[in-house]
């Protein structure tokens, strides 16, 4: 069995000429480099046609934890519904956060090898059908094996979705997109809990969950007929940059960057796929390998630095989100708020805010940053620049957590845990939109397999923090619980921006001749 070293699959190791130098105007560089006679090449599809499956996928992973995280803002009334206690009815989104980490060593070999469109359409369709189970569910044990179910379809989304963001998108688009994926995973969490509030108190929350069924059903329908097949099989070195000495391929770039439909040579060596062969299931196996490499392959990655700093930034993230979201409905539905579940719905307004704001700055005001240290380094490239603005993050959530942490245990004014909430939640969507980007950068040629590992340990870990967190609160109080936290978040954040921003190039010049790759 034959090991390859990165530097074998892209010469470029991450440095990537993104911008022309030689040009009176630095003119912006396609990378990857898009098919030029493959109409099929899902970097030259047009643009709503991009757009559309890269929706339809956002918003399967968004209705996953809109059908599942939602809930909590039902969990007290849950609770004495079923006789069960905190710890208990917590279990109804930590186990369900544990799947989803677990099954996504399950989901991306599978679609590494078959394609990633049979996944997300059994998935889809598996997810429905556990909305339909958890609404109809008649006791507690039922209802919680339901969200299992469902995270287990939902699994499939979390590192496959990411990968799409670098099958149908350029790099200098990369930041963007993620923010926005990472959007509509968080968002899952803050805009379903809000909506669960006035559902529970209107009607009851066995309504949320068939409202997740509508719109999931709806999801799956878009799923078959726009989600093609976004696997391809480029050639080595696709990160390597190429300069054409021909206008005419020049200016189709320069257009093809700003967002045209797609690129079109004289002649197409390639015949393009009908619409009805998009909508096969069947798009053939990996050539050169087996099921077996798929599953074994990511593993050695985790000797990457890019893939630790990425998981353990994203699970430092999503304990404290996750957190306040299992947490707060015991405080502000309890004496002495003794809010109904609207009003504490309302909570999640600030947390959706925050998650905005932080997938704006980590995706788009990232690129922005980008382009400009590209254009002062001669146009040169250089993956760590994205993580500079982890500062914002670093500064923003940390204060947040010790503001919610003081606000509750002293029963401060509302406002107080809003801010602390909106403050918290800016890292859930800022830091992996960064790190993931970066990873990607780092590892194009097997991002799949990079972006699994960042998905499904964050997971794992934040399950293992979560579980401790209802004994951990009742046991030191909720200033020494989340300040506690808040260093840990910080000490994660500034020890990888200390290490990877000035020795991060050397790092991955090195890490590309390690012999690991299946």
């Amino acid at each position: 069995m034959r090991l390859h070293t990165l530097h074998e699959l892209d010469t470029s190791e991450g440095t990537i000429q993104l911008r022309d130098a030689s040009a009176s105007s630095p003119t912006l560089v396609l990378v990857p480099h898009p098919s030029p006679n493959d109409p099929n090449d899902p970097l030259r599809w047009p643009k709503w046609k991009k757009h559309v499956a890269f929706l339809s996928v956002c918003s399967f992973t968004f209705l996953t934890n809109f059908g599942i995280g939602g809930l909590t803002s039902a969990f007290y009334i849950i609770s004495l519904e079923f006789d069960k206690t905190v710890t208990e009815t917590s279990d109804l989104l930590l186990w369900p956060i544990l799947v989803l980490g677990v099954f996504n060593f399950s989901w991306v070999p599978l679609a590494n090898y078959f394609g990633k469109r049979p996944v997300f359409v059994l998935a889809s369709g598996l997810l429905c059908a556990s909305y339909i189970w958890g609404a109809t569910a008649k006791s507690f044990e039922s209802l919680l094996w339901s969200n299992i179910i469902g995270a287990f379809a939902g699994s499939s989304t979390e590192a496959l979705g990411a990968s799409i963001v670098n099958d149908l998108y350029f790099l200098h688009e990369r930041g963007a997109k993620m923010g926005l994926y990472m959007n509509f995973i968080s968002g899952g969490n803050t805009l379903g809990p809000l909506i669960c509030g006035f559902v529970v108190t209107g009607l009851s929350w066995r309504w949320h969950k068939w409202i997740s069924v509508i719109l999931t059903a709806i999801n799956f329908i878009t799923v078959v007929f726009f989600v093609p097949e976004t696997r391809y099989f480029r050639d080595e070195n696709q990160n390597a940059s190429t300069f054409s000495t021909s206008r005419e391929e020049t200016d189709a770039e320069k257009t093809l960057g700003r967002g045209a439909p797609e690129l079109q040579p004289a002649v197409p060596d390639v015949p393009k796929k009908s619409w009805a062969q998009d909508l096969s299931l069947w798009s053939g196996t990996a050539p050169d390998t087996n099921i077996v490499k798929m599953f074994l392959r990511p593993l050695p990655m985790f000797s990457y630095p890019c893939v630790i700093y990425a998981f353990l930034g994203y699970a430092v993230s999503l304990v404290l989100t996750v957190a306040v979201n299992i947490l707060n409905t015991f405080v502000l539905q309890a004496p002495p708020y003794s809010w109904s579940p609207t009003v504490n719905a309302l909570i999640n307004i600030p947390g959706f805010m925050g998650n905005v704001a932080g997938s704006y700055a980590g995706g788009w005001l990232v690129d922005v940053f980008c382009d400009w240290r590209t254009r002062r380094n001669k146009g040169v490239f250089e993956p760590e620049n994205r993580l500079y603005l982890c500062i914002l993050p670093l500064l923003i959530t940390g204060a947040g957590c010790v503001l919610f942490g003081y606000g509750v245990e002293r029963t401060r004014h509302w406002t107080s845990l809003f801010f602390g909430y909106g403050m918290v939640s800016f890292a859930l969507t800022a830091v992996p939109t960064i790190t993931m980007a970066y990873v990607s950068d780092c590892l194009l040629p097997v991002n799949s397999d990079a972006l699994m590992l960042v998905n499904g340990s964050k997971n794992i870990v934040a399950f293992g923090f979560l579980y401790g967190i209802v004994p951990w609160v009742e046991e030191v109080g909720y200033v020494d619980c989340f300040g506690a936290q808040a260093g840990i978040f910080v000490a994660v954040i500034a020890i990888g921006m200390v290490i990877l921003i000035p020795f991060g190039g050397k790092i991955r010049h090195t890490q590309a001749r390690w012999r690991i790759i299946l």
